[in-house]
């Protein structure tokens, strides 16, 4: 075989394989896209089935931290200090603890002065401190005068303070008791705050003196009592409180008008409770000596005529003027110690002995009004402890104010006594069937059904 004939055999070879290499090529081509079509097809099946139904993410096998907050701020990213304000400390003295300089403590106070006087603080108080890195020093400092709201001092950007009111809500609630040893066991007996006894008898003060409770004397009470996030915090207004005592009862029912002119607590006739004198000239005592022309005195180990009424309190308590007048002298003598009388009106005048000290401002011709605090309980003189002699004077003689009654005040106007009147039977069918239980450690509060506060 030739030269020639030998190029044709093997070009005829590589032919072959050419066309099998090119024919398995086409079928690896055809194949592919066979398996890319159908891929593309399941791809789209599957994405929309996916798209169809809701996505389902199972968290249970992750740890997920809910953020504790706290006056608006993750505490969890801070670290926390919460302290108590010193007798004595004041802002600076608590910032620069935590690396603030004098200069931001400076213009923090002069960029809060029209939200917060730092002058305000008060020993006792809570304060709490947030800082993100300590050496850095803090970077907030939030301050809580009371449970309704609190202040946030800014100590990095802003250097300012911000004060917050906590939401409050209110419920009207109805409570009822009988009085067993003393008032205050009573209402505490029955689950009540010393706050709304305190309202009860400054409702009731011009008509009953507490100090002259009798055993199974009852009372009734409605009263709005505030929550913060579902925790009792206080109680707002008192809208009726009702003493018995055996055959007699005395009504206290707030009413204020539309306009705010006129507000106050009135009788069942609309008469306004206020007189011209408080049955008292302090809160939560006890009566120690009444009015005796014929009393062995303690001290002098004689009889000697008590021209006044003894009220046993504790040092410091608040001694108020039982009614407006104008101070004739505030003084010591060996006897009296430190006193205080007020001239009232041509009729009447009182005075109050034994002050550990006077209240700001009290001296001769100064005017004061009913319930103003004039000095605080203490021991001066001829006294054996602390309590405040009260006396009184009707047309220059010394009596027996307790045995006194003054003419009943007016009425509300005419136009206002139907809205009045209304206001006082929704009350008084709220307290109907509110019975006081004569047992220690049971609260007898009861919830009232919703309705209008205030006037219908």
């Amino acid at each position: 075989m030739d030269i020639k004939e030998s190029f044709k055999n093997v070009y005829r070879k590589l032919s072959e394989k050419k066309w099998i290499a090119y024919n398995l090529l086409l079928s690896v081509i055809v194949a592919s896209g066979f398996i890319l079509d159908h891929y593309t097809n399941f791809s789209q099946t599957v994405s929309s089935s996916i798209s169809s139904r809701p996505a389902v993410v199972n968290l249970s096998a992750f740890a997920v931290k809910v953020p504790t907050l706290k006056y608006g701020f993750a505490v969890d990213t801070f670290q926390v200090v919460q302290k108590e304000i010193k007798s004595g400390q004041n802002l600076g003295d608590i910032l620069t603890t935590y690396n603030i300089g004098f200069q931001d403590i400076e213009k923090l106070v002069a960029n809060s002065k029209d939200v917060f006087d730092v002058r305000q603080l008060r020993a006792g108080k809570a304060y709490t401190i947030f800082s993100k890195d300590t050496l850095q020093g803090a970077d907030y400092f939030i301050y809580e005068p009371s449970v309704y709201e609190y202040y946030v001092f800014d100590l990095k950007d802003k250097l300012k303070a911000t004060k917050y009111e906590r939401p409050v809500d209110s419920k009207i609630r109805a409570a009822a008791g009988s009085i067993e040893s003393s008032l205050w066991n009573a209402m505490i007996d029955n689950g009540l705050s010393y706050e709304v006894t305190s309202k009860m008898e400054a409702a009731l003060q011009w008509s009953i003196d507490f100090h002259h409770i009798q055993k199974e004397d009852e009372f009734r009470l409605i009263f709005d009592q505030n929550y913060i996030e579902g925790e009792k915090v206080g109680v707002g207004q008192l809208y009726l409180a009702n003493y018995k005592r055996q055959d007699k009862e005395f009504y206290s029912i707030w009413y204020e008008n539309a306009e705010g002119t006129i507000k106050g607590f009135y009788d069942l006739e609309g008469r306004t409770m206020k007189s011209k004198f408080l049955k008292s000239p302090v809160k939560y005592s006890r009566i120690s000596s009444y009015y005796n022309l014929n009393r062995f005195h303690p001290i002098l180990k004689r009889r000697r005529p008590h021209y006044g009424t003894d009220y046993a309190a504790p040092y410091g308590t608040p001694i108020y003027a039982v009614g407006n007048g104008t101070i004739t002298k505030a003084s010591y003598t060996k006897g009296n110690g430190r006193f205080v009388k007020i001239k009232h009106d041509k009729v009447y005048e009182t005075q109050y002995l034994h002050m550990q000290k006077f209240a700001p401002g009290i001296k001769p011709g100064v005017f004061v009004t009913q319930g103003q605090v004039i000095g605080y309980v203490g021991s001066t003189g001829l006294a054996t402890g602390p309590h405040v002699c009260f006396r009184f004077w009707k047309n220059g003689k010394q009596v027996n104010h307790l045995r006194l009654n003054f003419p009943q005040a007016k009425p509300l106007p005419d136009d206002e006594l139907p809205k009045f009147m209304e206001l006082r039977d929704q009350y008084l069918k709220m307290i109907e069937g509110i019975e006081p239980v004569k047992v220690k450690k049971e609260a007898i509060e009861e919830d009232l059904p919703e309705g209008k506060k205030g006037n219908p």
